[in-house]
């Protein structure tokens, strides 16, 4: 793939699809339909359950309908920046960054620790989630939990600053349609803990993904401060993806 936005598209759905298949057993799936790659979560939420639309006039509405009705969950899907799509609620704009392995290179912060945690860390890495996203821990701890579950795929970063938990992440690494890939998301840090614990976390996972074989990267920032982070890993913007709801 030489069309670099196609390329992050691409990368975000093979580690969508990988979400729902870690879920096979709770609940979840991942099938691909005309048009669409469809994933299920299990868990009653929208923005854990969405389909990655890959070509708009393939789609065939009432089987993507069908499909999440058997899942019996809540849903949304994820369509090409700007291409026209008469179905649903626009709901925002996922702006798409990638990158290599190049210059994955972070500040050291003095005093901060990083390990990948394990089922035993689950408690303290939904608290963090909870903390940073203003969320619930119980389902921050649903939704981490198969991440922990599978090392094979997963890694889960549990960060520290004086025995202190300060931040988490996570990076899943795919082999679809992309090739071996590295997808980072859940990045939550403390407030107060700074940019530069975010981007050590961060740098901390890329490496071990690019180590493991990924030949890319992907990551989508939510604030400007996660732009500026991946900014300097290296990761530049790669297009977007239009979410829409409201399909059912």
């Amino acid at each position: 793939m030489t069309d670099r936005a196609t390329l992050a598209r691409t990368v975000h759905a093979d580690a969508w699809e990988l979400h729902g298949r870690l879920r096979a057993g709770r609940g979840g799936g991942a099938a691909t339909l005309p048009g669409i790659r469809v994933m299920a979560s299990g868990l009653p939420h929208p923005q854990w359950n969405n389909g990655d639309v890959t070509d708009p006039t393939r789609v065939d509405l009432a089987a993507v309908r069908q499909w999440y009705a058997v899942a019996g969950v809540p849903w949304g899907v994820r369509v090409p920046a700007g291409a026209p799509w008469p179905h649903g609620s626009f709901l925002f704009r996922k702006h798409l960054w990638l990158g290599g392995a190049a210059d994955v290179v972070a500040a050291p912060v003095p005093g901060l620790r990083i390990r990948s945690a394990t089922t035993a860390d689950l408690a303290r890495v939904a608290a963090l989630c909870a903390a940073a996203f203003d969320g619930d821990p119980a389902l921050e701890a649903v939704w981490v939990a198969p991440h922990l579950d599978a090392p094979h795929v997963a890694t889960v970063a549990l960060a520290e600053v004086d025995a202190h938990d300060v931040a988490t992440a996570c990076v899943l690494r795919s082999d679809g349609l992309a090739g071996p890939a590295a997808y980072l998301a859940g990045l939550a840090v403390l407030p107060g803990a700074g940019e530069d614990v975010a981007a050590a976390v961060s740098a901390w996972l890329l490496r071990g993904a690019f180590a493991a074989g990924a030949r890319v990267a992907l990551a989508h920032p939510d604030t400007d401060a996660e732009a500026d982070v991946l900014s300097g890993l290296g990761l530049t913007p790669a297009g977007a993806l239009d979410v829409y709801v409201d399909l059912a």
